[in-house]
């Protein structure tokens, strides 16, 4: 509500986008609630890297999901993910080629210079110290959320801490180190954390920041830092470079770091995993995603009554834009209800190849056969199934097609089971930026890296229980008893993945990870031949509608040619 009520008087007012309406520095600053306004206008960018709108232009849409493994895009080379993917991403394109403001630089520095005005401006504002206290914090904690999105994609960037640059001042500033950069982040987090409440507010100041999400927050850059991308593993030989974009030389003991905080959040015991397995197996899983309020939400993007997501996911028949696309790789990764792999369970049949899964496969993607609610309110199945072969033509829109850029599923992650694109109602949510399934997983990940599997598997069995996966004989719900260091990496990421799927995770992930060159191969997708009432199901890799190249280069972005170009100072990113 909070942030509803400020869209619309941002909208109204304008200043921060425009001079129209007449207000100057001195008249928001002497005024208490413009003051406040002035901050409720930076969290309204604090989705911006989520948004499903992120990379708007000439048609296309999505966020980085589409760049990755787990969705197709629509192949259009104006949207800065079917660019990147397919390896043609470069200085002079990396912030352009999406709506204004959505991108990877200027919408975080845009932020940063308004946080360090609001800074600057605070101790003479007419407000009580404790209100100037809170703020002072939330300030801080979302700039270091800014520059936080700016280092995982670029590594160094220049910090400018306080320093609020005019309109008519010459910048040409060089870039901090990577190892600068996350000391200055985790260093205002810290000092966030220390102004801020450990409450969850509640009514008007529900979503506003606090201690737990400075904890989070720095639960996620400790474990981004400890990855193999930063942690030694500059791709490089040029030595000024390999400071820029990581620590010059790897240290395990960054992970333990990274453990550390991530159990700092759980042991405040202020959040814990939306369960439900009563209603139905993985409910839980489901409703959250359709809640403002839930205990597993420690930092998130409150929307107003709407069905974005219904529009822009739903497939053809259900009136969706359907612009991302899940792919055949990531329903692989989903385990069976037992807990087991598809390779591993004896419950896998190849020619019913989505019975008896993972209650998050059904939550996440609409495959064919599924029951789905119309356009008229009535279930009816989905059929994605090629004409092809087939002895029972697809008449449907959802009919598979690498023409048509599909591939075989269709996003159903986040969204209303009983809304489409064209029916009467709306539903709540909120995007979750923060949430405490990613603190348990930022923990299951470090501690294992670290040298101690074993103390992963509690963390894993809290994800698989809420998701409905049974538990088995030993109470493991699937997962191998005493495994190694290198047999959990591959289990953790694998959650990681399935679990966080479409919420702004995989990029960055398949990136500080090193294996994008790896799982970013080809269009992956699922040719369904339906024959009488039966299906034979055949994956495959091909090469349309998005080829892909990756390149190492790519595992960072290059810094616009145009900030280059106006600071000189700074160094280019390598490969590019």
């Amino acid at each position: 509500m909070l942030l509803a009520a400020v869209l619309f008087s941002c909208k109204k007012s304008g200043f921060l986008d425009d001079k129209t309406n007449g207000l100057d520095e001195n008249a928001v600053f002497t005024d208490s609630i413009q003051t406040i306004n002035f901050l409720n206008r930076i969290y309204v960018d604090a989705g911006y890297s989520f948004g499903p709108s992120r990379f708007n232009s000439a048609g296309g849409t999505g966020n980085t999901e589409l760049a990755t493994d787990n969705a197709e895009g629509n192949n259009n080379l104006s949207v800065w993910a079917d660019s990147y993917v397919q390896g043609i991403i470069g200085p002079n394109n990396v912030s352009t080629n999406f709506a204004t403001d959505k991108d990877f630089w200027t919408a975080p520095y845009k932020n940063i210079r308004r946080i360090n005005l609001l800074l600057s401006k605070l101790p003479d504002a007419p407000l009580s110290a404790a209100m100037k206290n809170r703020m002072r914090g939330e300030a801080r904690f979302l700039r270091a959320y800014f520059y936080h999105y700016m280092v995982v994609a670029f590594g160094g960037v220049p910090v400018i801490e306080d320093q609020v640059f005019g309109i008519n001042d010459i910048i040409n500033l060089p870039r901090n180190n990577f190892a600068d950069c996350v000391n200055y982040i985790t260093s205002e987090l810290d000092a966030a954390a220390a102004e801020l409440s450990t409450v969850v507010y509640k009514d008007i100041d529900y979503g506003r920041i606090t201690r737990g999400a400075c904890l989070a927050l720095k639960s996620r850059v400790l474990l981004y830092a400890a990855s193999p991308l930063f942690n030694g593993g500059a791709i490089t030989s040029s030595a000024p470079l390999v400071s820029l974009i990581s620590y010059p030389t790897a240290d395990n003991n960054r992970w333990m770091a990274a453990a550390n905080a991530a159990e700092a959040v759980i042991n405040t015991g202020l959040y814990s995993l939306n369960v439900d397995n009563t209603t139905r197996p993985g409910n839980g899983f489901y409703q959250l995603f359709l809640k403002r309020v839930n205990s597993e939400y420690i930092f998130a993007y409150n929307r107003p009554a709407q069905k974005e997501f219904e529009t822009f996911y739903l497939p053809p028949t259900r009136s969706g834009s359907s612009v991302m696309k899940p792919t055949q790789s990531l329903a692989e990764a989903f385990p069976m209800r037992d807990g087991k792999s598809i390779k591993e369970s004896t419950s896998y049949n190849a020619n019913d190849p989505y019975l008896n899964r993972d209650p998050r496969f059904e939550f996440s993607m609409i495959y064919n056969g599924l029951s789905y609610i119309s356009n008229t309110g009535v279930k009816t199945q989905v059929f994605t199934y090629t004409s092809t072969g087939s002895t029972i033509l697809n008449t449907t829109s959802d009919a598979y097609t690498p023409q048509n850029k599909f591939t075989g599923y269709f996003s159903r992650k986040m969204l209303d089971e009983n809304l489409t694109n064209t029916s009467s109602g709306t539903t709540e949510r909120a995007w979750p930026l923060i949430r405490y399934a990613e603190i348990l997983l930022n923990y299951a990940e470090a501690i294992t890296e670290a040298g101690q599997p074993e103390k992963a598997y509690d963390k894993l069995k809290l994800l698989r229980e809420r998701a409905g996966i049974l538990p088995g004989t030993d109470g493991l719900y699937g997962l191998k008893a005493n495994m190694t260091v290198a047999e959990m990496r591959e289990v953790v990421r694998n959650e990681r993945r399935i679990e966080l799927a479409f919420e702004d995770h995989r990029w960055n992930d398949i990136r500080r990870w090193k294996i994008a060159s790896t799982v970013l191969k080809g269009f992956n997708s699922v040719d369904i031949i339906t024959r009488s009432a039966t299906n034979t199901y055949k994956h495959t890799i091909g090469t349309a509608p998005r080829p892909l190249n990756f390149r190492d280069a790519m595992y960072l972005l290059p810094l616009p040619l145009a900030e280059i170009q106006k600071m000189p100072l700074m160094l280019q990113n390598p490969g590019y």
